[in-house]
Formats: structure tokens, C-alpha cells, sequence
């Protein structure tokens, strides 16, 4: 009757943490203990630790991942935004891009408080791919609104591969850009990795072994 019973608390959990992801829209799955540290030094182990224990969920407070593209930022995003999908905290998932979008239909469509409103109640919120592509002056304007609402309410996720210094080109607007990193650093935690991509390490391997292979 225990391992019975065991068993289908664990069904439970899972199906639970599966519609969790999917509410969250996710793109993938992503773990901390799926990060390659060592390929990454630039990275505190323990502050990725300590940020994993979700009690910055708690105060409310802002992580920020920098760094050039392929690090890992979307990566320990996701990881976070699962961690607290498993705590059972409301998750959302977007990129930047998909946001805006999202937000600019629904002010033309006469529902853009009740979208805000919406989007202010995920515990966690993750914005992805900041600096990626352009957006317009009314997008950015939106997306400040959003940031504004969660202010000191709830906890936001945000990566980017530009520096704080050049979100005024991003957002077309210094002081808008100004005021919008005020709020989120006001309690925040910052993530600043220096390192090479991923996704060209094996590029790099592989070409290593063809140099390195003998000539037929």
C-alpha cells in the first residue's frame, strides 16, 4: 500500500508539473543540474545555488542573465522558471519579441488591462532575448507598463546580450529605458557571464578533429 500509494503521489506531481509547463509556455525543459559550470567559469556556482532556493520569489526581487549569445542565459532561465513550476508557483514564459506582440493585440483589440492584469499574476515571469530584435516605440511603452505593474509585486526573469547602456537604443527611448532598469534593479540579482557559446562548441570540436585526422 505504500509504494502504491507513493506511486501515484509521484503520477500526481508530474501530471501537475506537466500542465505547469504548458501554461508557462515553455520551450523546453531545462535543469541546474544540466549546466555545464565548467565550460562556463565566468559563473558563480553558489549565486546559481542560492537563486535556485526560490526565496527571491519570496522578496519579490529580479534576476538578470548577460552575455553574448550561446552562453547559457536562456538556459538557467528555464531552469529557474522549472524550479518554480516544481514549487508549485505560476510560471510564464516569452520572449521579448512574442510579448509585445501579444500585448499590441491586445490593446487593439480594447483588452489591454485585462491582459496586463494577467500578466502580472505569475509569480515568475521570463523575458527572453532582450536586444535580439527590434521593437517599436508603442511596444517598448507597453512593455514598460507591464514591468511597472510587477514592480515590487512579483519576481521577472530577463535575459539579454546587450548591456544595460544600450537599452536606450533597444527601447528607442533613454529616459523610458532609464526608468525601466531603475525598477528592476531596485531588487535585483545580476548574472554577468563572459564566455564562449554552446552551440559553437561542437562546431569548434569538430573542427579540431578533422584538422587533427590524418589526410586519406
Amino acid at each position: 500500500m505504500e509504494a502504491l500509494l507513493g506511486s501515484h503521489i509521484a503520477l500526481r506531481n508530474q501530471r501537475r508539473l506537466q500542465t505547469a509547463m504548458r501554461s508557462a509556455r515553455l520551450p523546453t525543459v531545462k535543469t541546474l543540474g544540466d549546466f555545464d559550470f565548467a565550460f562556463q567559469p565566468s559563473i558563480k556556482r553558489d549565486q546559481l545555488d542560492s537563486l535556485h532556493t526560490l526565496r527571491f520569489l519570496e522578496r519579490k526581487e529580479n534576476v538578470v542573465f548577460l552575455g553574448p549569445p550561446g552562453v547559457g542565459k536562456t538556459h538557467l532561465a528555464i531552469s529557474l522558471a522549472v524550479a518554480a513550476a516544481e514549487s508549485g508557483r505560476r510560471v510564464y514564459y516569452a520572449t521579448l519579441a512574442d510579448l509585445i506582440t501579444w500585448l499590441e493585440d491586445a490593446q487593439q483589440a480594447g483588452h489591454l488591462t485585462r491582459r496586463l492584469r494577467t500578466l502580472v499574476f505569475p509569480s515568475l515571469m521570463v523575458v527572453d532575448e532582450i536586444g535580439y530584435l527590434p521593437i517599436s516605440r508603442t511596444g517598448a511603452q507597453l512593455f514598460f507598463q507591464l514591468m511597472s505593474r510587477r514592480y515590487e509585486h512579483a519576481s521577472t526573469v530577463l535575459t539579454s546580450n546587450k548591456s544595460f547602456e544600450e537599452w536606450g537604443d533597444i527601447f528607442g527611448d533613454e529616459v523610458m529605458a532609464a526608468a525601466l532598469i531603475d525598477r528592476l534593479l531596485h531588487h535585483c540579482h545580476i548574472v554577468n557571464i563572459r564566455g564562449n557559446s554552446y552551440r559553437m562548441r561542437e562546431h569548434r570540436a569538430l573542427a579540431s578533429r578533422l584538422v587533427a585526422a590524418p589526410a586519406p
